[in-house]
């Protein structure tokens, strides 16, 4: 093989990775514009997922610290007062059931004893069984 054959095959195996590497791109845009139109509300939620990471790794500057600060501040305290609403709310619907910590504490020790037990006796059985097989 001469230099000027090297050259030759170099060159169109350079040409052959341009030539993927643009249909896969071309292909991956095609894809993309399809995932698109099938499920417009899933790509919606995408494009938000991905401005929120963006904005989550971007550092934030002065202007918009001092400008979102009291907005935040205000939002925080809302979604603080929603939580302790809720969770009251709830802690007060599950006395009125009768469940409680100690109740459902009890209840999950139960459970796992109950378990272990089926469990054991399940291990002797199958041992027996493959004791009187022998």
């Amino acid at each position: 093989m001469t230099e000027r054959d090297s050259d030759n095959s170099i060159r169109q195996r350079a040409i052959e990775a341009y030539d993927g590497a643009r249909e896969g791109v071309a292909g991956a845009g095609k894809r993309a514009t399809e995932g698109i139109d099938e499920a417009p509300l899933v790509a919606l939620a995408a494009g938000l997922a991905a401005g929120a990471l963006l904005a989550a790794l971007l550092p934030r500057t002065q202007g918009e610290t001092r400008l979102l600060r009291p907005t935040a501040d205000k939002l925080t305290g809302t979604a603080r007062a929603a939580a302790e609403a809720a969770r009251e709310a709830g802690t007060s619907r599950l006395a009125e059931l009768g469940l409680t910590r100690e109740k459902g504490a009890e209840t999950l020790r139960s459970i796992f004893e109950g378990a272990g037990d089926a469990a054991k006796i399940s291990a002797n059985a199958a041992l027996s069984a493959a004791r009187t097989r022998e």
